[in-house]
């Protein structure tokens, strides 16, 4: 499935520029899924390089904690137990300005089967001290987010620009 990769350049600007025709906005998840370990999920898709935080779109009539435990599933095979916890409301306007993920911290789970086909390529448990260095600034951003502890009345900034990564 590694052609997937290999088409992605001749092909995401077409979809980009139907999702900015067609959607006035895009919506997506992630999720920090973290072990008994402290150890964080990765996942590597098919289609783009690197380790990426399992997730994926909000689908029309779903809601973002709908959709993240769709894409957690079909990722991972981890099944959430408990509602997960919200870490931010994040901008990624790199690739289009109307793109936003919704982050969330997933410590209550279950591991299952993976449903998705052809889409993970692999899937890993990184202590989150040592992530490879094929985890993007956004990834990294979205993970210290989560696992930071924050001083009561204190708010993350989720304003403030990831740069000129992208995680679509």
């Amino acid at each position: 499935m590694l052609w997937r990769r290999r088409l992605k350049p001749v092909f995401q600007p077409f979809f980009r520029t139907w999702w900015r025709l067609n959607r006035g906005m895009t919506l997506g998840v992630r999720g920090v899924v973290v072990n008994d370990a402290g150890e964080v999920l990765l996942v590597e898709h098919t289609y783009t390089h690197g380790w990426h935080l399992p997730g994926g779109g909000v689908e029309r009539g779903e809601t973002a904690e709908q959709s993240l435990a769709r894409e957690l599933v079909e990722e991972a095979g981890v099944t959430m137990t408990a509602p997960p916890a919200l870490v931010g409301i994040h901008d990624n306007f790199v690739n289009f300005r109307g793109d936003h993920v919704i982050c969330y911290r997933v410590e209550h789970w279950s591991q299952g089967e993976a449903t998705s086909r052809g889409e993970i390529l692999a899937v890993r448990w990184v202590d989150p001290a040592l992530l490879p260095p094929q985890v993007s600034p956004l990834t990294r951003r979205l993970i210290a987010a989560a696992l930071t502890p924050l001083a009561p009345g204190a708010r993350l900034d989720s304003t403030a620009p990831f740069g000129q990564e992208s995680e679509t």
